[in-house]
């Protein structure tokens, strides 16, 4: 008898056969990738797609790119790569506890983000005064992963990726793609609103009474009171769900963020700031486009997309710099 079992690809599938809801998106009913590939030995191909995208360059950028405070002093605050692995981690617990696909909520969670500017949603907003309607991270993403960073991805991962922001109309196909749409909610207000009270501008006792009331204290008690509420209503609904006073409070919470820290008016300067270096940085590349690293030049896009390929893929670090060396008078 040996000390190990063998799980090849079949297996594995075999295994998502039996264990998983009958809602669950199997990977072998994948509708499939943009081009054909022999399958993996031993990796099913949501667990394909995870892995690739763990390993990318897009994903590594996130590293040093702002979830909410811009280049803050300590090393404990949040970053987008941070952020990624803490909804990778919240969504993978309520797949787990659904009996859905683990491998495949995964795959969207790591991912979701790989398409946001620099300076979060302030990035976001300054890259929209160039399109026509919104600029949209999500889509980025995508973009990223067909074009940018080609990874032949499975149509559910960037399915699941695309929708994953609430303010997309249409939802996602899968039921882990939903279960993404709530786990980025539910780790991103949890977590900036712990680095807002280590900064100082919020103290515990400043949320709303309702909050701290139905969630409890900040931090990892509302992490897992939001991640109750969407199994146990989930199980009830047959669809992926929060009940209704849960997601009310949530939304109050969520406004809350906003007025007291998101937008609050004594970080304007620095949004201000931010816009201007993403502006600044767009135009120059418009007006210089043959300073466009090769990697961002494509054949099926004009002379504005690749720029904003290139200027979104920045981290924030590296948009200040390159905006210093640009703009910043040179002393001699």
């Amino acid at each position: 008898m040996t000390a190990f079992r063998l799980r090849t690809r079949r297996i594995a599938e075999a295994l998502e056969r039996e264990d998983l809801a009958p809602a669950a998106t199997l990977s072998v009913n994948s509708v499939g990738r943009a081009a054909s590939e022999e399958p993996d030995p031993w990796r099913t191909s949501f667990e394909r797609d995870r892995d690739r995208i763990l390993h990318s360059k897009a994903f590594r950028r996130l590293k040093h790119k702002t979830q909410v405070f811009m280049n803050p002093e300590g090393d404990h605050y949040v970053t987008r790569l941070t952020h990624t692995l803490q909804v990778t981690q919240v969504g993978g617990a309520i797949a787990r506890a659904l009996s859905l696909n683990g491998a495949l909520t995964e795959a969207i969670c790591l991912g979701h983000d790989v398409g946001h500017s620099p300076f979060g949603h302030t990035g976001e907003d300054a890259l929209s005064e160039f399109v026509d309607g919104e600029w949209r991270h999500s889509a980025q993403s995508v973009r990223i992963f067909e074009v940018l960073e080609p990874l032949n991805l499975t149509f559910e991962v960037l399915d699941g990726i695309m929708a994953h922001p609430w303010k997309v109309e249409n939802p996602a196909r899968t039921p882990e793609g939903a279960i993404v749409r709530f786990a980025d909610r539910i780790a991103y207000l949890a977590h900036d609103a712990l680095d807002a009270i280590r900064a100082g501008v919020l103290r515990p006792s400043d949320f709303p009474a309702p909050v701290l009331d139905t969630l409890g204290e900040p931090g990892r008690e509302w992490i897992a009171a939001m991640i109750a509420s969407v199994i146990e209503t989930s199980m009830e609904r047959d669809e992926v769900a929060m009940d209704e006073y849960t997601l009310d409070v949530m939304l109050e919470l969520r406004g809350f963020m906003f007025e007291s820290v998101y937008l609050r008016a004594d970080v304007e300067p620095q949004r201000i700031r931010a816009r201007e270096i993403i502006r600044n940085l767009v135009e120059y590349y418009v007006t210089h486009p043959s300073e466009l690293p090769d990697t961002y030049r494509h054949d099926d896009a004009d002379t504005l997309t690749q720029v904003i390929d290139f200027v979104a893929g920045m981290t924030d670090r590296y948009a200040i710099s390159r905006h210093d060396e640009l703009f910043r008078p040179q002393l001699f």
